[in-house]
């Protein structure tokens, strides 16, 4: 009778040992869970590949020249065709905050020749931003970047109108259709040349390695 009365102790005490066996294991586990994050973290965290630049640096520069003296040449004449005062368009000169009224009043004109001159005129000075800022500028070389800056230098250009130039005024419109012709320039041509000028490729493991030693050889 004493052993059968002692057998239930003995069979709580081992399910207690387990109980607390489990609680042990459980609060251990989350430490091996948190293992595999800081395998991935150190993964993660790996060097960059080795690049390098299709075009010789020589013709890179030499294309970004180019399209720098373009780019110079492109500013002056559109200096002289925005900032240039005009007395006789005083009175007809008004500022324009309204996206679309200017252009209503363009394709309102009975003479459709005056509504192109008008319109594709203001095209036309936004092109060369989309073809030249890709080349000169590498950082710069995407759509929305291009379009920002391009934005950007057509609102001061208009500020400096309304402001400083006699018979201009500020006009909302005239930048939104530079912005345009920035668009247009840079999907047929900037976007290729920019590519081609700055393209890049990346190196082998082997030769990017043997890259690294000539570097730390010179600078040693």
């Amino acid at each position: 009778m004493a052993r059968a009365a002692l057998n239930p102790r003995s069979a709580l005490r081992l399910r207690t040992t387990k109980s607390g066996k489990d609680e042990t294991k459980d609060a251990k586990s989350p430490k091996k869970a948190k293992a595999p994050k800081s395998a991935k973290a150190t993964r993660g965290a790996r060097p960059a590949p080795a690049e390098r630049s299709v075009m010789a640096w020589p013709l890179r520069v030499l294309a970004m020249l180019c399209a720098f003296g373009f780019m110079v040449a492109f500013a002056v004449v559109l200096a002289k065709l925005t900032l240039e005062p005009s007395p006789a368009s005083v009175s007809m000169a008004h500022t324009n905050l309204h996206p679309g009224s200017t252009l209503h009043t363009y394709l309102d004109q009975p003479a459709l020749r005056d509504a192109v001159k008008q319109i594709g005129g203001n095209v036309l000075l936004g092109v060369p931003f989309g073809i030249l800022v890709p080349v000169v500028a590498p950082r710069a070389r995407g759509l929305l970047r291009v379009l920002l800056l391009t934005a950007v230098v057509m609102l001061l250009v208009e500020f400096a109108q309304g402001a400083l130039v006699e018979g201009r005024a500020f006009d909302i419109d005239d930048v939104i259709l530079n912005t345009t012709g920035a668009l247009i320039g840079y999907v047929l041509l900037g976007r290729r040349l920019g590519r081609a000028v700055h393209a890049r490729e990346r190196l082998p493991r082997r030769t990017a390695k043997q890259t690294k030693q000539t570097k730390q050889a010179k600078g040693a």
